[in-house]
């Protein structure tokens, strides 16, 4: 996923597609120690400090569980092997340097040495391994602010969420049960119950959304085709104008939108294999993103096989882009965003898909934001009295149209399940879902009137804190409330 250091670490955690990580990065800050014994090593405060890192800053920090890599807000854990030597989570080492004195002076990885420029971090990153600053009162509930934004908000005791599972989840995200998640937005019978943010976040400030942004790439393709821009099964490659493809093959020629919004291009393209020429940590490095991916073999017959392949979202973005004339990001601010009440300073993108896009095509929202996109696709596509998405092409895109890593998936959103354990048993609740590595979550359960938003930075861990909220807070109190036996929202195909 990326260039560099934390290589499937940071790598894949700063890419767009971890939407989940691969095994490999699926690692939690354990020790693993090699060469030297637990009461020789040096302690980890000799590592904290900023570093110089491609072009711009890393910081080492030092919290009480362990080694952390801070990028961009972004927090990676580092496990130690020997005494200045650390594992990232995709296994590779990262290793310090001391000069003469005996003081760490470098950092270095795959990709380089990095000088060390001071022994210090900032305030905000010390701050962002608390939940809350240290000091602050306990907790208490308060009905989310009404910002006439078009949310509507309410008391979460009046709610069938109810007031013990609130206090439950901002308990257990205060204690760490829940570690990194950095917002909780809980949008239920129509009303916002309960907003809360950690780590020094607020509801003002845009979240990185990582591959949950490929829900939103679906969103502005929708919005493409119900203008007449470009349709759905026109083969794309015309599109995209590369004059001369490597690797020809008949199949190319039929690539259409569809295949690429349910992952199924057929292209040598799949995140989750280290041998696939088209995984996305093999783009990041190349002046052009997606003539990499027109250049790829065909591996299977369009429309046939899903593979999680970030690709494929930058080829349907760039289509989108020739077809209007206009950069996807401007196109979904006038076509999505505006209609929805969000202003152009409220989010950023690049959708540059070069190796000058150090944010490799990710957006940042504010969690508000988040939640005004899900329920838009909730309401069938409409804002008010605006209908804004076509309510087939939301109907279609919350389908089950293909299968991706064992899970249902749709035109960039997943179709998942959490199971819940009640008194009478397991259930399983299906859910539409945005998803992004960290703990970026858009969780769409329309049979119990629920959108639900998680922000967080638990970068590469496969801790899953969102999902665990879920299904063993927000689900079963919302079940039990209702009365509801047996599984709800089975898969629609």
């Amino acid at each position: 996923m990326r260039h560099s250091i934390f290589a499937k670490a940071i790598v894949l955690a700063l890419a767009l597609a971890c939407g989940r990580t691969p095994v490999a990065a699926q690692t939690e800050p354990t020790t693993v120690i090699a060469q030297s014994s637990a009461s020789e090593l040096p302690p980890l405060s000799e590592f904290v400090g900023t570093y110089t890192y491609q072009g711009g800053t890393m910081e080492i920090a030092a919290p009480p569980d362990g080694l952390y890599a801070v990028i961009d807000g972004g927090k990676y854990p580092l496990r130690r092997k020997s005494a200045d030597v650390f594992i990232n989570g995709g296994g590779a080492d990262v290793t310090f340097h001391r000069g003469p004195d005996g003081v760490v002076n470098s950092v270095e990885d795959n990709s380089g040495r990095y000088p060390r420029l001071s022994a210090r971090i900032t305030s905000l990153t010390e701050a962002g391994f608390l939940p809350r600053p240290a000091g602050s009162p306990p907790y208490r509930y308060k009905v989310p602010r009404n910002l006439r934004d078009g949310i509507s908000v309410g008391d979460v005791a009046k709610s069938d969420l109810g007031a013990e599972a609130a206090n439950r989840i901002v308990a257990g995200v205060l204690d760490k049960t829940w570690p990194d998640v950095d917002g909780v937005l809980i949008f239920q019978g129509g009303k916002l119950v309960l907003e809360e943010y950690f780590y020094g976040y607020d509801r003002n400030t845009p979240h990185q959304m990582r591959s949950a942004t490929k829900s939103v790439v679906g969103a502005v393709v929708g919005a493409a085709v119900a203008n007449g821009a470009i349709t759905l099964d026109e083969p794309v490659l015309r599109r995209l104008g590369y004059a001369d493809i490597a690797n020809p093959d008949p199949r190319k020629s039929v690539i259409s939108l569809r295949h690429l919004l349910t992952l199924q291009s057929g292209l040598d393209c799949n995140d989750y294999s280290a041998s696939s020429a088209g995984g996305e940590s093999k783009l990041y490095g190349t002046a052009d993103w997606t003539r990499v991916m027109v250049d790829l073999k065909m591996v299977e017959a369009p429309g046939t096989v899903g593979h999680y392949c970030t690709g494929a979202t930058f080829l349907a973005g760039r289509a989108v882009e020739k077809a209007t004339g206009h950069t996807l990001p401007d196109y979904a601010q006038e076509h999505l965003f505006g209609p929805l009440g969000i202003r152009r300073t409220d989010w950023t993108w690049n959708h540059d898909l070069t190796n000058a896009d150090k944010t490799f095509g990710m957006m940042s929202m504010r969690p508000r934001d988040m939640l005004k996109f899900g329920m838009l696709y909730a309401n069938e596509g409409r804002w008010g009295k605006t209908q804004v998405l076509p309510a087939a092409w939301v109907k279609e895109s919350l389908s089950s149209l293909s299968t991706v890593e064992n899970t249902a998936y749709g035109y960039l959103w997943w179709r998942m399940w959490l199971r819940v354990e009640t008194p009478d048993g397991p259930r399983r609740v299906y859910m539409s879902a945005a998803q992004g590595n960290g703990g970026q979550k858009i969780y769409i359960v329309p049979e119990l009137d629920l959108i639900a938003v998680f922000t967080g930075s638990r970068y590469n861990t496969g801790a899953a804190a969102p999902n665990k909220i879920m299904a063993s807070v927000v689900l079963p109190a919302l079940l039990k409330v209702r009365g509801i036996k047996g599984d709800i929202g089975a898969p629609v195909h």
